[in-house]
């Protein structure tokens, strides 16, 4: 058949030919290989999971609040393409996969560089300005020149990538915006200008180098494409910080003064007033994000990535429950930056236990979320006590354990010889975390005020009834207590 031929090839009744594909004239072409494709997907997959492991990395240590559920959302993100990308590979006679291989030492300079940025606006232009682009741009070009019908299944991974990285770019560019339009001198800065400009060139080095893109020789030869740039940030190594970090607006944090628990399992009281401890509850995760990119940080090189996806999901899962609690808040006009969101879980675990010691308690916590009297008894408040907003997110909150315990199951108990002595260990860990109560306080960090009353309050107001006098009258804290209710170690 000759060109003319092709283009005018139609299907019986001019029904879309090739599975609606493309065209016969796009497809009748030889310029693709699997090989060529394989060295494209691997370097989606190693660029895009740099990405996401610095992302996690960030979670702890950022104060800003939108930030960190940002980070959580965008690493899940990532870590969803990263997972098919790997998946695509192994279906490409490829075994050994490569797929822990750097695939170009400029790559590993730039990631480097980006982990060891003190700031936290050059991270953010780092990851919206540059590595989330240049994926965008890659994904792009890998779906104009892989073959459509031949390798349709890379096509599809690489059009879903692209297409929710667009959302990301779109969310980075609103980031971007608002940092420089609030840091006219960031605009001028010249050594930002030439670090962001490094690592484009890191990323053009490795392209040009590794055959990932159909480079025009001329392009190849240019000289900045000859030598990486010189270190600037990463001249000293990075060092992953778990210390968890709050912003301005986080008052009081280290504040145990309030204990939900007591109050969810409470008889004297109704499910409508529970349903606003429930939302401070959702809101008070924040710190689970913050506890589990820790174990992901510590335990990368020690488990497989299987591992890591699914406990990405699981961050993720916690990163939504928290931001529930916030729009909890809202829809009752109640202003959640004056509520004393704790984070001393997340310092406690992070400061005192392992990697491996962490995952123990995350365990034990989910397991216990089980019963009827875990996630199911907070629905079934979140349902009787009329606010729809409470059943609803409940509903998804118990449905997202459950997943939880289920990745847990997989991934923690096969370390044990069974069920109970997995959850005995879990126990026994964090048994042996201080809650630094007192001392806390001996400090002056916090007077464990019980801020419960007011925002009790202030709900009433907004329900249209007077404060129930029992429940206003509740006091109790995690002086003596931890979250599940058993006693836990003082100082």
């Amino acid at each position: 058949m000759n060109e003319t031929d092709i283009a005018s090839y139609r299907g019986l009744n001019d029904l879309p030919v090739l599975a609606g594909l493309c065209s016969m004239q796009d497809a009748a072409h030889s310029a693709w290989s699997v090989e060529e494709s394989v060295e494209w997907l691997k370097y989606l997959h190693y660029v895009g999971r740099s990405a996401l492991e610095s992302v996690v990395a960030r979670i702890p240590s950022q104060p800003i609040y939108e930030l960190k559920m940002l980070y959580s959302h965008h690493a899940y993100l990532l870590g969803e393409h990263v997972d098919a990308l790997r998946k695509r590979v192994a279906e490409m006679r490829q075994p050994p996969l490569g797929l822990e291989q750097l695939p170009h030492p400029s790559i590993r300079l730039l990631r480097d560089e980006i982990d060891a940025c003190p700031a936290d606006t050059e991270f953010v232009l780092a990851i919206y300005e540059v590595i989330i682009p240049s994926l965008l741009d890659c994904c792009s070009e890998f779906v104009q020149l892989a073959h459509p019908l031949a390798d349709a299944p890379s096509r599809r991974v690489v059009k879903w990538m692209m297409h929710e990285l667009e959302e990301v770019a779109e969310v980075g560019e609103e980031i971007i915006s608002s940092i420089r339009s609030k840091d006219m001198e960031l605009n001028e800065a010249h050594d930002l200008q030439n670090w962001l400009d490094g690592l484009v060139r890191c990323l053009q080095i490795a392209e040009a180098s590794n055959a990932t893109r159909h480079v025009d020789a001329s392009e190849a030869e240019r000289p900045e494409l000859k030598l990486p740039p010189a270190r600037f940030s990463s001249e000293s190594p990075a060092e992953f910080d778990s210390c968890p970090q709050r912003d301005n607006r986080f008052s009081d944090p280290y504040n145990a003064g309030v204990n939900p628990e007591a109050f969810l399992y409470d008889e004297r009281y109704s499910a409508r007033d529970k349903s606003l401890m429930m939302y401070y509850k959702r809101l008070r995760e924040i710190d689970v994000p913050e506890m589990m990119a820790s174990i992901l940080v510590e335990l990368r090189d020690e488990e497989p990535w299987e591992f890591y996806f699914e406990m990405l999901r699981q961050l993720w899962d916690e990163a939504r429950h928290a931001m529930m609690g916030e729009v909890g808040f809202v829809s009752l006009g109640i202003d959640w930056t004056q509520i004393p969101i704790n984070f001393t879980w997340s310092l406690n675990l992070n400061s005192q236990l392992s990697a491996r010691e962490r995952h123990g308690v995350l365990f034990f916590i989910e397991q216990g979320l089980m019963p009827k009297t875990g996630k199911r008894f907070e629905w079934e408040i979140g349902r009787e006590s009329g606010d729809g907003l409470s059943a609803l997110f409940q509903d998804f909150d118990w449905a997202d354990e459950v997943l939880h315990a289920q990745i847990g199951r997989r991934w923690y108990v096969p370390k044990f010889e069974s069920l109970k002595a997995a959850l005995d260990y879990g126990d026994r860990c964090w048994s042996q975390v201080l809650s630094h109560f007192d001392a806390y306080a001996t400090q002056g960090l916090t007077e464990h005020r019980n801020w419960w009353p007011e925002v009790y309050c202030r709900a009433c107001e907004c329900w249209g009834v007077e404060p129930d006098a029992v429940a206003l009258a509740f006091d109790v804290s995690y002086q003596e207590k931890r979250a599940d209710l058993r006693d836990i170690a003082q100082d």
